[in-house]
């Protein structure tokens, strides 16, 4: 069988279907209003801070790195600012790397790598347009074929670890952190100790900029403490999305070691009035202040084209691979699926469910799904695999995917890959990928109720300031956008994709890029204008970039 790399099929087709057809323009005159004199109403934003987690700290393409983080959204949104009296100085933790730290998918000893960006390694054929890492040394795959992949080019040939910050550490109003949990808010542990102590708190991110650098994890500086210290007359203050979306992003696996859980919705609860009002040391942002801010709500992580740029009916096949896989792989299991109803083991139903199928065409990915149709899950066939049967084993909880499954981004360079180095055992076609590749609807009802919990108790958090501070309805506003399928603003047209040139969204499919942080900040901005009675301009999306074109080393 041919090797079929899906990712950069799923991606090419993602990036570039559509963009030959063009409707015709009527050009209209446009109705000129005068702006509105920008108004700070009742908030005051002489010193503006933020605090947050990736999207606050202004991460991109899987890294935060200088131009993510000279478009993030706080310094969006302080540039607005400047029209109603805010300075024209915001002060973050530059991280002085053009390609950052991919915490994401640096994950070899040694080997440091940095921003996603669009490869294009033979610049032709299939294989156009998938995200590589900065520093990716050459790849070579041997099967099911023989395919080599060139090195990351320059730019894209360095990426840096994070060095201390050497300014000015009580002068920061950026206080976002990427890839931290509510709770590493809250705890001088995030500050420290670093490896090799056991503290799976401690952030690299923020121990570089933390006043006290914790030495033993209970003492020293918290993202609550420095930001609380900061001082400011308006907060930005946004977080809670990773303790959904990492979960997501990693299939759901929070179950197996190294993953990452949701957190349980009273936990959250508990840890986002202690963030807010907490009274007792380290005080909540709020107790003993005056300032007023903007809280965002969590987004559904089904808005985030992570979740569905590569497609539930990925494996394409010919005519000759589907038949030899029906003869052979399809028949045998679902002989023994006939033998597990005949036994009263399974159902009928379930029997159906999990038959296998092989089309010309597009199929569904082959999986194994742990959680199945229902809460109980499939049944798993192990016990009854032996004798003739054993070679079955890794079918025990196999099925092809359907339409209400989501496959995350990270499965696309999974997919069409051997399983074991054998070349009849693909990835997805003829060995079922592992439940981690594959939400099932089970799983992302899951999280939807969890992300809904974590907003109400937001909602209900944020009730209780007396109008000091207001809510970003962002889950709305990305829902809105995703059914609506593009915004026109400015001239400029965005899209939920992170396909140039409209996309919206950076290269690892769940940041957003620098006109979508220009998007998320007039939502916020909306939200201030309408909750303090201010007349703050909204950012242009002019003005910033999106996701660049795919690079080769051609």
């Amino acid at each position: 069988m041919k090797k079929k790399n899906y990712i950069y099929v799923a991606l090419a087709t993602a990036l570039f279907v559509g963009s030959c057809k063009q409707e015709l323009i009527v050009k209209q005159d446009p109705t000129v209003t005068a702006p509105a004199t920008p108004s700070k109403g009742s908030a005051s934003f002489t010193k503006f801070v933020a605090v947050g987690n990736s999207y606050v700290a202004g991460m991109q393409a899987s890294a935060l790195f200088n131009t993510s983080q000279e478009n993030s959204l706080p310094r969006i949104m302080a540039k607005q600012f400047e029209s109603v009296e805010g300075p024209a100085t915001f002060n973050q933790p530059d991280i002085n790397s053009v390609n950052g730290f991919n915490p994401i998918n640096s994950v070899l000893p040694g080997l440091v790598l940095g921003r996603l960006f669009l490869f294009d390694p033979d610049g032709t054929g299939p294989r156009s347009a998938g995200p590589a890492a900065a520093k990716t040394p050459q790849v070579v795959a041997t099967c099911p074929a023989s395919v080599t992949t060139p090195a990351a080019p320059a730019p894209f040939n360095t990426a840096d670890f994070p060095a201390a910050f050497a300014g000015s550490k009580t002068t920061l109003q950026n206080y976002g952190v990427p890839l931290i949990y509510l709770a590493q808010a809250l705890t001088a542990a995030t500050s420290g100790p670093p490896p090799p102590a056991p503290n799976p708190a401690y952030s690299p991110f923020f121990s570089r900029f933390a006043v006290t650098p914790s030495p033993d994890g209970t003492n020293g500086s918290s993202i609550l403490i420095d930001a609380k210290a900061a001082a400011g007359t308006f907060y930005l203050i946004w977080l809670g999305f990773d303790d959904v979306l990492l979960y997501a992003a990693t299939g759901a696996d929070g179950v197996s070691a190294g993953t990452y859980p949701m957190t349980a919705a009273a936990t959250f609860q508990g840890q986002f009035n202690a963030l807010i009002n907490g009274p007792s040391a380290p005080s909540g942002l709020m107790t003993g202040t005056t300032f007023k801010g903007v809280v965002g709500n969590i987004p559904d992580f089904t808005t985030l084209p992570y979740f569905y740029t590569v497609t539930w009916n990925n494996i394409t096949l010919d005519a000759a691979t589907a038949t030899s896989l029906n003869s052979n792989l399809a028949a045998n299991y679902n002989g023994f699926l006939d033998a597990m109803v005949t036994n009263t083991i399974i159902t009928a139903a379930e029997r159906d469910k999990r038959r296998l199928n092989f089309v010309a065409g597009k199929n569904g990915i082959l999986l194994s799904d742990d959680v199945g149709f229902s809460t109980g899950g499939l049944t798993d066939l192990t016990p009854y695999m032996t004798g003739p049967a054993a070679g079955l084993v890794p079918f025990a909880l196999a099925r092809q995917a359907t339409a209400t499954d989501l496959v995350p981004l990270a499965a696309g360079s999974f997919l069409g890959t051997c399983f074991g180095g054998s070349p009849t055992a693909i990835n997805g076609v003829s060995y079922p990928v592992p439940d981690k590749y594959i939400l099932t609807p089970a799983e992302t009802g899951a999280i939807l109720t969890r992300t809904a919990e974590f907003n109400a108790s937001i909602t209900a958090a944020v009730a209780t300031t007396g109008g000091r501070l207001v809510i970003a309805d962002v889950r709305t506003a990305y829902n809105n956008f995703v059914a609506a399928k593009a915004f026109i603003s400015d001239n400029v047209m965005i899209t939920p994709s992170f396909a140039p040139p409209t996309g919206a969204f950076s290269e690892d499919g769940l940041h957003p890029n620098s006109r979508g942080y220009a998007f998320t900040a007039n939502i916020f901005i909306d939200a201030i204008n309408a909750g303090f009675g201010a007349v703050i301009p909204k950012a242009s999306l002019a003005a910033y970039s999106g996701t660049a074109l795919p690079v080769s080393p051609l």
